[in-house]
């Protein structure tokens, strides 16, 4: 909801703080006193482009700012959040124009483009008149307008990931289609990789263990000679090493008798004599298990040449074979997973099957749901000096299904019997476009989206019974909507929550629009210059207080409330 319009600088204004609040409002003011000039700042925050001749005459900058509400408005909040703009509190948009024809904007306080602009202002605010920003003139709004008043938004919703799903299915049967030689290709190529490691059947560690005995085999005569050398240098012969420490340990032993500290260091002795028979036991089991085998030694060289060369054939480390098995029996799995293309092309058939059936429903209750809007629009414009015209809402079936179903939404008028239907966003007249707007607003107050609705000429043309009904009819969708009125007729203004007068000052050198709002004294004498211009008297006066008595009473029965 709009809470607050601030405009410096602007056309003719050079400072206004328009404060709103919900319910039904109305400007009000002599010709071209500047009342529009609202309107299309408001249309500016909201994306539209802005022109040099739009800077108030001497100035050097414009500066526009709207603060919208944002509660119950979940969907705002949630595309402010994707967009990076989101913030505590209530929307801040903020435009400014310089004099050399630069405009920048914010939204809460970040810099924004006009596309974001526009796409927040669609979701915020409809503008309905001769140039209007409103969001009914488009295909989308107005589909989406009938699903929501039909009840069906949510199968509208399933429609669409049916859809989505059919895509996706037949992107997938459709690349498998082209890509059918290279994914063969491939598969013929793992395939033989699987056949080549799985035939070679090595091991995990089998490199290292095979490294680890060729070393052995290959120098199997030195370790031999190395190991019996020792062994005989350790314990035989009259010279070995053993016997010499045993004989130097007696010694030592023997003089202990004169020195007991001599005890102590032969029980040293004692000790390497035991780690030397220990290390001669094992040289002599080493040299018995050691054998000169030139067959095992040329099978394992053979072993290690073909895992080896197998390694350097797929480019891998040797102790990376076992690894590389695994991942091509999983490629291998994942393509045949893929690879049936009769089970593609039934998925491809099946998705489109449930996406048919979703939309043929939809388009069942969209036209159940057309010929009702149909009824009561048609009904209401007659209420609305439309006499004889005529609502449609055409579904037009689409050369090719589509994402929102099998058919395009149009709104279609005739404003006079005489008159052949034909699209809304062709309606010339501001003001007939302007009061078919309302008439669908109120039929769809329920339904509707937007929070806060502009009209703008809705009032031309019309008088008497019918500007009282334009009247009470805006009051009425202000129950539910935020509702805001540009209009000439006492009739509706008198039945406004909120009056505000526009007013214009100064000469030709100097003019500057204000905007007062009217308590009821003055809006008495507001409504009594609506009605007899500058000869205002007392029966004028009197008149006008009637007016401002009787709106929001129960007037002429409206459309039927839907069952």
């Amino acid at each position: 909801m709009l809470r607050l319009l601030s405009i410096r600088d602007f056309v003719v204004v050079e400072t206004l703080d328009l404060e709103l609040a919900s319910g039904f409002s109305v400007l009000t003011g002599e010709t071209g006193a500047g009342k529009s000039i609202l309107l299309d700042a408001l249309a500016l925050l909201l994306g539209d482009r802005f022109e040099l001749r739009q800077l108030r005459p001497g100035a050097s900058r414009a500066e526009l700012a709207a603060v919208f509400e944002l509660d119950d408005r979940p969907e705002v909040a949630a595309w402010l959040g994707e967009e990076g703009l989101a913030a505590e509190g209530d929307l801040l948009i903020r435009r400014t124009l310089d004099a050399q024809g630069k405009s920048r904007a914010w939204i809460n306080g970040r810099p924004a483009t006009l596309a974001q602009l526009q796409q927040v202002g669609e979701r915020l605010v409809d503008i309905h008149g001769q140039h209007a920003h409103q969001s009914l003139l488009t295909a989308e709004a107005q589909r989406h307008l009938v699903d929501a008043f039909g009840g069906f938004t949510a199968l509208a919703g399933e429609v669409a990931a049916a859809w989505q799903d059919w895509r996706t299915a037949i992107a997938e049967r459709d690349s498998f289609a082209a890509a059918a030689a290279s994914t063969q290709a491939e598969r013929d190529l793992l395939a033989a990789r699987r056949d080549e490691l799985a035939a070679l059947a090595v091991d995990a560690g089998e490199w290292h263990l095979l490294s680890l005995a060729q070393t052995r085999l290959a120098h199997a005569a030195g370790l031999l000679e190395t190991a019996t050398a020792v062994e005989e240098a350790l314990s035989e012969g009259d010279d070995a090493l053993g016997r010499r420490l045993s004989a130097l340990a007696s010694r030592v032993t023997a003089q202990a008798v004169h020195d007991p500290a001599l005890l102590e260091i032969g029980a040293l002795f004692e000790s390497a004599r035991i780690a030397l028979d220990e290390a001669s036991r094992a040289l002599r089991g080493y040299r018995d298990r050691l054998e000169l085998d030139p067959a095992e030694l040329r099978a394992t060289e053979e072993r290690l040449a073909a895992l080896h060369d197998a390694a350097r054939k797929h480019r891998v480390r040797p102790e990376a074979l076992p690894e590389l098995l695994q991942q091509t029996e999983g490629r291998l799995a994942a393509l045949q997973e893929t690879a049936d293309a009769g089970a593609l092309a039934r998925r491809a058939a099946q998705a489109e099957a449930d996406y048919r059936a979703l939309a043929e429903q939809l388009s069942a209750k969209r036209q159940f749901a057309a010929s009702e809007l149909d009824d009561r629009v048609t009904a209401m414009m007659q209420e609305l000096a439309m006499a004889g015209g005529r609502f449609e809402t055409g579904l037009e079936p689409l050369p090719a299904p589509a994402a929102f179903g099998l058919e395009r939404v149009e709104f279609r008028v005739a404003g006079h019997p005489k008159q052949p239907l034909a699209p809304l966003a062709r309606v010339a007249s501001g003001g007939e476009l302007s009061r078919i707007a309302l008439a669908i607003e109120v039929v769809t107050a329920e339904v509707g989206s937007i929070p806060t609705l502009i009209f703008d000429e809705v009032d031309v043309g019309i008088g008497g019974t019918v500007a009282s009904t334009v009247g009470r009819l805006l009051h009425q969708l202000a129950q539910r909507r935020q509702v805001l009125c540009v209009t000439h007729l006492p009739q509706v203004a008198a039945c406004a929550d909120a009056h505000f007068r526009v007013a214009k000052h100064g000469d030709e050198r100097a003019v500057r629009t204000t905007v007062e709002p009217l308590a009821e004294p003055a809006r008495v004498e507001e409504i009594s210059r609506m009605l007899a211009g500058r000869e205002i008297t007392a029966r004028t006066r009197a008149h006008a207080r009637e007016l401002l008595e009787q709106p929001r009473r129960p007037g002429p029965a409206g459309p039927p409330q839907r069952s």
